[in-house]
């Protein structure tokens, strides 16, 4: 295995959307359907993710480590669940007087100091894992990325931070790379032996199934994710 420091930032340019992808985005009907089945699983997540914190349970498989990813953003959460939870009570007393405004504004800010606690959960009990049977790459609730040994070719350092916005998975046919960024930024590099299926949430072009030949993500502990890979990777 070859560790490869890539430097200076490179930016990955914009992708193009060729005809064929253009006829095969989704009506408005699969949309919505598709967002009201995500949402549903997003909820249900942040409550399980929830769950496992309080029990002390990370989905890591057994015989694997986990590695975490949540460092970039996990100032800025916590900020955010700080703020929330202040706002609450000045917000009730406030609108105390009112019931009708009163009941609706806290219960929505109950919910919203919920899901991002639970998002933070997330962050930190879905890991980044790599065991006997492979590397299992995440990000928060809905991404949960299986990746065997077999199909493994190399992992290294490859620190790397490209454009605001840019899409997940780019590249030509053949050649696609899927980057799963925090705050911009990736740091490991897996490249794999040939183009794997991939299935990210939501419907094409953006969701759905995706033939990629390398996988870059951000890990906080890369020394500790290489060295766990080498178990594993001679």
């Amino acid at each position: 295995m070859t560790e490869v420091d890539s430097g200076a930032p490179a930016p990955m340019p914009p992708p193009s959307t060729s005809p064929s992808e253009a006829s095969r985005r989704p009506g408005w009907s699969a949309r919505a359907g598709s967002w009201a089945r995500r949402a549903l699983r997003v909820e249900l997540g942040i409550y399980a993710a929830i769950g496992r914190a309080v029990a002390r349970r990370p989905a890591v498989p057994h015989g694997a480590g986990g590695f975490r990813y949540d460092s970039p953003v996990r100032t800025i959460l916590i900020v955010f669940i700080v703020l929330s939870a202040v706002e609450i009570p000045i917000i009730d007393l406030i609108v105390h007087p009112w019931p009708a405004v009163r009941i609706p504004l806290l219960v929505l800010g109950i919910w919203g100091l919920t899901w991002m606690i639970g998002l933070l959960c997330a962050y930190r009990m879905r890991p980044h894992t790599v065991g006997p049977r492979g590397i299992r790459v995440r990000e928060g609730i809905e991404i949960d990325i299986d990746l065997p040994w077999e199909v493994v070719a190399s992992v290294a350092r490859a620190p790397r931070t490209d454009e605001p916005k840019s899409p997940r998975v780019d590249g030509p046919e053949g050649a696609r790379v899927l980057a799963l960024r925090m705050q911009d930024a990736t740091n490991v590099e897996i490249a794999l032996e040939a183009p794997t299926a991939v299935r990210l949430p939501g419907l094409a072009p953006r969701g759905g199934a995706h033939a990629v030949t390398t996988v870059r993500l951000w890990v906080d502990d890369v020394d500790g994710f290489l060295a766990a890979v080498r178990h594993h990777i001679p």
